[in-house]
């Protein structure tokens, strides 16, 4: 997770093409409508839309399509949200590991659509069970770096709530906990004063590889490649990188 924590970091740092804002509006509607159809439309009991409305306003999703989103995936506008999860393995350039996450009402086009994009862009597909026993399902809270705001503080907060560890990433501090303690952390935070950016169950790799620039280079274009596709969800690897790669890589841009 460390490494896509820092891929995406260097992401934000370009000039937003209003394709992918898009593209990324679009995923986030759909994970509102997905909270709001598990667990209903009020905020106060359903804990997964809160952090879901959360991380689409902290993305600057118009107001008026979050509540669009929260009614539609609770069945009060008729209409009817059928997405299925799916989860894909493969390997990036160099033998990184990804797990490539699918919402889709498509499984067919998704199934191919990944394969495809994988085949053109350096990837291989793997079976199932090869590359996902190295991750577990964590929550991964994601704490923006503000003045005078310290790594101990973060932890201090939290350490109670059930946090594993806390980690610097540059320009945020990233908090992971178990997938069932995610929500105590969020709120010991939010008690502590502390905002969040974002707080999401995902797959963190147990075991890390660093890669250099230019294998970085490769995988990164294969997960854009991936991220282009409406059905991907989330991409999750186990790749990291050194200070070093990630100031020589943003020496690109």
């Amino acid at each position: 997770m460390s490494g896509h924590s820092k891929w995406a970091t260097t992401k934000h740092k370009k000039a937003i093409i209003d394709s992918r804002r898009a593209k990324s509006f679009a995923k986030l509607i759909k994970n509102i409508e997905v909270a709001a159809k598990m667990g209903g439309a009020d905020l106060s009991g359903n804990p997964t839309l809160v952090d879901a409305v959360q991380k689409a306003k902290k993305t600057s999703v118009p107001n008026d399509n979050i509540d669009r989103a929260i009614k539609r995936g609770a069945g009060l506008t008729g209409e009817s949200i059928d997405y299925a999860t799916i989860m894909y393995e493969g390997y990036g350039p160099n033998g990184v590991a990804l797990l490539v996450e699918c919402l889709t009402d498509n499984k067919n086009r998704a199934a191919a659509e990944v394969r495809t994009l994988m085949s053109r862009n350096g990837g291989t597909m793997a079976d199932p069970g090869s590359v996902a026993y190295n991750f577990a399902r964590k929550g991964v809270i994601v704490v923006a770096k503000t003045a005078g705001l310290t790594e101990d503080d973060v932890l201090g907060a939290v350490l109670d709530a059930g946090a594993e560890e806390v980690t610097d990433e540059g320009e945020t501090f990233e908090v992971i906990t178990e997938a069932s303690d995610m929500v105590a952390a969020r709120t010991a935070l939010q008690e502590a004063g502390i905002d969040y950016d974002s707080a999401d169950a995902a797959f963190v790799p147990s075991l890390k590889v660093e890669i250099d620039a230019e294998t970085a280079r490769k995988v990164f274009r294969l997960i854009d490649a991936l991220e282009d596709s409406d059905d991907v969800q989330n991409i999750y690897s186990n790749f990291d990188l050194s200070a070093e790669v990630q100031a020589e890589l943003e020496s690109d841009e």
